[in-house]
């Protein structure tokens, strides 16, 4: 257990392009505001800022709508355009109702529109996809930032998600690097000596969800440091967070 973890916003990043080094621009960020990484240190990023620097980005308006997503435009708030970005980006239809898709993406997410985004994107033209694979975006900037900083740190790349049966959203980890996205205590005993048999925390989201606190919705933060939480390194990346259709009860 961390006796004292911080979280500190990393303002001044700024519109990202398709194209532009994400690494380089935290740290010049950083440096701005008299902020230097420290080993140990998570870097978490939104997945926004990542699938803009990759370019993942498209005009809806680019596609040709089919009759699937003709269909979820009748009940809809978007148009049939936008559903077929979703349904592109989809493995399948998990539930569809009141205009709202939640489907499995291609990574094994499940979440509304596959993740499909019309907010803070320049211009009102643009939706943004998820990063084709997020554990790999996220150990590419890691190496990039060790590179460039000379310092080890853990980078989490999180996104917004509903949750069933909660109200609101929470930040999750879609993709990690340096990081174990769990930490198991079975098999370990309680303060009275119970055995524990099925506790496992989902460190990663924890993480993410607690960075959201300095980086907002609104306030242009797209990235934070939490620091002085003991983690577990680990290359498993987040997609150890998804859990197997055999273990999954709500299939």
């Amino acid at each position: 257990m961390a006796e004292d973890i911080r979280i500190l916003p990393v303002r001044g990043i700024g519109d990202v392009h398709p194209g532009d080094d994400l690494a380089s621009i935290i740290l010049e960020a950083l440096a701005q505001h008299g902020i230097a990484l420290e080993g140990g240190d998570i870097l978490v990023v939104t997945q926004k800022i990542v699938s803009k620097a990759e370019g993942r980005l498209i005009d809806p308006q680019t596609v040709e709508p089919s009759h699937m997503a003709r269909m979820a435009a009748l009940h809809g708030r978007k148009d049939a355009a936008y559903y077929e970005v979703v349904l592109r980006e989809s493995r399948r239809i998990v539930k569809m109702d009141r205009g709202v898709l939640i489907t499995e993406t291609h990574h094994g997410l499940i979440c509304a529109n596959a993740g499909v985004d019309e907010s803070n994107v320049a211009g009102g033209q643009f939706v943004t996809l998820l990063p084709l694979d997020p554990d790999v975006s996220a150990a590419q900037l890691r190496a990039a930032i060790r590179d460039r900083a000379g310092v080890g740190v853990a980078v989490i790349i999180s996104d917004t998600f509903g949750r069933p049966w909660r109200e609101g959203q929470v930040n999750i980890a879609i993709g990690a690097a340096g990081i174990a996205p769990l930490a198991s205590y079975i098999g370990q005993a309680d303060a009275y000596g119970y055995t524990m048999h099925a506790s496992v925390l989902a460190i990663a989201d924890e993480v993410a969800s607690a960075a959201e606190l300095v980086m907002g919705k609104v306030d242009q933060v797209p990235a934070a440091i939490v620091r002085g939480y003991v983690f577990e390194p680990s290359d498993a990346g987040a997609k150890a967070l998804i859990r197997a259709p055999e273990r999954d009860l709500f299939r």
